[in-house]
Parts: structure tokens; sequence; C-alpha cells
């Protein structure tokens, strides 16, 4: 009985063992198969790779900052976006040094065509916000003109909360969503 009680104790030892090294690997491959499945499919092409694309993330601006600028890596095309304080149209000193550098750009030639985007955050009535998203925009643009901008080469658009990007309504996310965004595409030559 020594001999078969020892036999069987080996037999279940074996089988556990094998037991826990199949959930391992399981294991191992459900998450590997969950990180893909999860992975945005942007992502999925170039997982593994080293990306060669010299265009830079956009900063996103904290709380209490006036604008940032996003880098494209297209020469013809530049982003920025200027912030405001909570039922504010007033321009922060950031956002003045971001318009400025923008406007530097802008007026270099008479190519560029300027689009800006009036945002507000999700506090307060829908007509109310969509006022002053307008308000902010026509700010942003008076003070481009008045730095060298062609008026004409500058459109506007409102499209107040129902544009926000941050849904959370912590200060710092609503923050973001108080914004101005100016996108600025250069023109081919008429050549």
């Amino acid at each position: 009985m020594d001999n078969t009680g020892a036999q069987a104790k080996k037999v279940t030892h074996d089988r556990l063992k094998d037991s826990v090294i199949l959930t391992v690997i399981m294991a191992a491959f459900l998450t590997v198969a969950g990180a893909v499945f999860w992975m945005p499919p942007a992502d999925r092409a170039t997982a593994g790779t080293e990306s060669k694309s010299k265009t830079e993330k956009p900063t996103v601006t904290p709380e209490g900052k006036g604008g940032s600028t996003e880098k494209t890596g297209d020469p013809d095309v530049t982003h920025a976006d200027v912030y405001f304080d909570f039922k504010s149209m007033r321009l922060k000193a950031d956002a003045v040094s971001t318009l400025q550098r923008e406007a530097s750009l802008l007026k270099k030639d008479d190519s560029w065509m300027v689009l800006l985007q009036g945002y507000a955050d999700q506090h307060g009535p829908a007509a109310y916000n969509r006022s002053l998203a307008e308000q902010r925009a026509e700010t942003v643009k008076q003070f481009l003109v008045e730095l060298g901008v062609p008026e004409a080469s500058i459109k506007v658009v409102v499209i107040g909360k129902e544009g926000a990007i941050c849904d959370d309504p912590r200060p710092a996310c609503q923050q973001l969503n108080r914004r101005v965004h100016l996108e600025a595409v250069r023109l081919p030559s008429a050549n």
C-alpha cells in the first residue's frame, strides 16, 4: 500500500504541476491577446516598431496657462490653443505670447488661411456658452489683426460646449474646454 500511495501522490503532484504550467501559459496568452484587443488600431500597425514620424504630440496646458502650440511636422500647417479663465474672454499673458509667435509666422506672406474655433466649458446654458465661445474667438481674431495678420484670411466658427474635449467636472479638465483653437494652413501658390 505504501508504494501505491506514493505513486498516487506522485501522479497527483504531476497533474497539479501540469495544471499550474498550463494556467501560467493561458494567463500570458490572455494578457497579450487582451493588450492587442484594447490597443487602438493605429498603434497595432506600429506595435513593436519605432515611430519615424517627426510629429510632436500637442502639449496639454495645465490650469493657469494661456496657450500652447502644436508642431505638426508639416511647415504648411500650424495649430495653437488659447485658454481662458472661467466666464472670461480676456487673453492671458501666455496666450498673448502664443498668438504673437503664431502671428509672426502668419503675417510673413498672405498665403495663410486661419480658422479660429471658439469653445466653452459645460457650465451654464448653451446659448450663454455659445456667445462666450464666439466672443473668445473674436478676441483672438482682433488680436491677430492688430498684430498684422490680414483680417480677410481669418474665419471664425463657434462650437461652444458641444465641442468639449473633457467631460470630467474637475476644474483642471474644464479649463481645457475653455479655449480657442487656431488652425492655420498655407495655401499652395498660384504659379
